[in-house]
């Protein structure tokens, strides 16, 4: 969601970049630049001067006029100045003891309150947590059944050794079928479960209403005024924009929110409501939802989403999923083949599937510094994992462990099993057959000669199977990310 602005950001400071020294006016007009690209992210108009007053005041106190590296100095000016403007944060869930710690949940209607509360309690089973999940929305027709049906899903798919449960009330309707009840007597006796059956917390998930609805607002008041929960959380939709921001106002100044969750930041919007949340309310930003599913909601880090806007990637948020992902006993198994150069297919499968649990690749590859805008407009599409996958799986387990056995006949039958062609079948036992003989190379090299086959191993198309998918290496890789991946073969003696 922040390439536009990233894209921005870049353009304003590739013109100091290219300078010796520079005067204030180039600052001064390098921070225009950034002024608009702000306010085309739909950034708050008192948070956008503010913020460039005072990287205004930092660049020309910090005499980066002077500078002999203008640009870099006003890079690192402005995301400080970035993370200032979205912490500190501290994203952790405090839990009381003794138990249940109580989480409040609120929203406008449709922002996605009720399946980050299935997230957030995916989030605390993983952490082993026992967790009762309240269905305290009585305005909303099928919500309580909606919200049972998110549980179940946790309980029964989302890891982890904790637990999570569901309490719900018989919902009773109106002669227009619309829910009616006391929202804060279901709240209390769901509380009350859950300090009888010690669960370790708490989420009561309450209806989602206009900040204009006064009527609904007061029902929310009398929740918070009567049961104290420990803490308050605002489920914020990042697309609406500047929506977002007044709405996390007023719920504020009603609620006093100990924190927002702003979901839906893995869509196409312009980035405005991360940057001026916490400026206009006070309340910071402690998660954000990526994705649909129950493990998509991460820890909000300023430092880290500062990094994505200037292009400088968040290699540390892809270093955590791939240590969740990545079983240790497993991950010394497969360093001990590969030492050995004994890769087969299983293991490329193995591979492939810890990869797609850490997230589409897009995403993933984002995360590396540079390669974020590369991407913006190449179209990677992770249905070619599912391909691979049925190529593999229509293998017989000798075929894994030896692709040599395969010939025309066998690649016919794989490619009828899996839905795919002969030839796509013949490219991947290929592709893998090459990358199993760099392995084997590799495996008797000093340092010198294993970055050489690496080299090598990028030019011959990177992953197995990936060759014809822009920036997976092969052909059209280097032209479509603009980066140098492969490594032509020698021609007339010299090098391209």
């Amino acid at each position: 969601m922040l390439d536009a602005l990233s894209d921005r950001f870049n353009a304003a400071f590739r013109g100091l970049s290219g300078r010796g020294r520079i005067s204030e006016a180039n600052v001064r007009e390098a921070m225009q630049e950034v002024r608009t690209a702000l306010l085309e992210a739909d950034v708050h108009l008192d948070v956008v001067k503010s913020f460039c007053k005072d990287v205004i005041d930092d660049a020309v106190g910090a005499e980066v006029i002077q500078s002999l590296k203008p640009g870099q100095q006003m890079i690192e000016i402005v995301n400080r100045r970035l993370v200032d403007l979205m912490g500190p944060v501290d994203s952790h869930l405090m839990l009381v003891e003794p138990g249940p710690t109580v989480f409040m949940m609120c929203g406008l209607q449709g922002s996605g309150k009720t399946t980050t509360c299935g997230k957030l309690a995916a989030l605390l089973k993983k952490r082993g947590k026992r967790v009762l999940v309240v269905a305290a929305d009585l305005q909303r027709p099928a919500a309580v059944e909606q919200l049972r049906i998110t549980v179940e899903g946790v309980e029964a798919s989302a890891p982890g050794s904790g637990e999570v449960a569901f309490h719900g009330e018989p919902e009773k309707c109106d002669e227009y079928g619309k829910a009616v009840g006391a929202a804060v007597g279901v709240c209390r006796r769901g509380i009350e479960r859950g300090r009888k059956e010690k669960y370790d917390a708490v989420i009561l998930d309450t209806a989602g209403r206009l900040h204009v609805n006064d009527e609904l607002m007061k029902e929310l008041e009398a929740v918070n005024r009567t049961l104290t929960p420990h803490q308050v959380l605002l489920v914020v939709d990042a697309m609406t924009g500047q929506d977002a921001v007044n709405s996390a106002k007023a719920f504020h100044e009603r609620l006093a929110v100990d924190g927002v969750i702003l979901t839906k930041f893995d869509s196409d919007t312009r980035g405005g409501a991360a940057l001026s949340v916490k400026h206009v309310t006070g309340a910071p930003i402690k998660f954000i939802g990526i994705g649909e599913k129950f493990d998509a909601l991460e820890e909000f880090h300023p430092e880290r989403i500062a990094g994505r806007i200037l292009g400088m990637g968040d290699v540390v948020s892809l270093v955590e999923k791939a240590r969740d992902e990545v079983d240790e006993a497993e991950a010394e198994k497969m360093a001990e083949k590969l030492s050995k150069g004994r890769l087969d297919m299983n293991d490329f499968l193995k591979q492939m599937r810890t990869l797609r649990r850490m997230g589409p690749m897009k995403q993933l590859l984002g995360m590396l510094p540079g390669v974020g805008s590369a991407l913006k407009n190449v179209d990677i599409d992770d249905a070619q994992f599912d391909r691979l996958e049925g190529m593999v799986n229509s293998m017989t387990a000798a075929e894994r462990e030896d692709v040599k056995l395969l010939g025309k006949s066998r690649n016919r039958r794989i490619a009828r099993g899996s839905g795919t062609q002969p030839n796509e079948v013949g490219r991947l036992v290929k592709q893998f057959d090459m990358v199993q003989k760099m392995t084997q190379q590799v495996s008797g090299m000093g340092m010198k000669g294993k970055l050489s086959a690496a080299r090598e191993m990028a030019g011959a198309g990177g992953m197995p199977g990936m060759g014809g998918m822009p920036g997976l290496g092969g052909k059209g890789s280097t032209k479509t990310l603009g980066v140098k991946q492969g490594y032509k073969q020698r021609k007339k003696g010299k090098r391209r």
